[in-house]
């Protein structure tokens, strides 16, 4: 069965909703904050043209959410399912930033048990990659229960070629 890629998922802090161009705004305020990049491979995407690539191929790809904050209405970040593989039964979730004020786990938690909760539904395995030098969403992907695959891949950010780590969280 085909994964349901833009749900809207609600949990007691946040709303998970497809993601639209309208979205623009809210989403660069949140990542026009350097330091929400700053341990990220792709270090420059607070930039406006490089997160608007960003933004523009979250959108094409069918499976960008928004984040938004329960209490307030206010857009805190965004996530995304991307890159389904039928034959090997998984769905990559990533791409996800959060507003600063956000960190430190109880966000970051609800948003991926969310995610997983939903597309356990559709598929075994979903998969996470993450910069090997991004201590700070590894040590998050280890938290939930993350379990790194043994080799790296390289992926392009910021113009260079950058080794990753690939997670996995098989459905119980």
């Amino acid at each position: 069965m085909t994964p349901d890629r833009q749900p809207v998922l609600e949990g007691a802090l946040v709303t998970l909703r497809p993601s639209t161009p309208e979205d623009w705004d809210a989403l660069f305020a949140v990542a026009s904050d350097p330091l929400v990049w700053e341990v990220h491979p792709a270090h420059d995407r607070w930039q406006e043209p490089v997160f608007r690539a960003y933004f523009d191929a979250g959108i094409a790809s069918g499976g960008a959410l928004t984040i938004v904050e329960r209490e307030t209405g206010t857009v805190i970040g965004s996530s995304r399912f991307d890159n389904w593989e039928p034959e090997a039964d998984e769905i990559e979730i990533g791409w996800t930033y959060l507003a600063r004020a956000y960190w430190g786990g109880t966000y970051n938690r609800e948003i991926k048990r969310l995610m997983l909760d939903h597309i356990h539904r559709f598929v075994r395995t979903a998969v996470f990659t993450i910069g090997v030098e991004n201590v700070r969403s590894r040590k998050a992907m280890e938290k939930i229960g993350g379990v790194a695959r043994p080799d790296t891949v390289e992926r392009l950010m910021a113009g260079e070629m950058k080794p990753h780590l690939i997670y996995e969280i098989r459905r119980a």
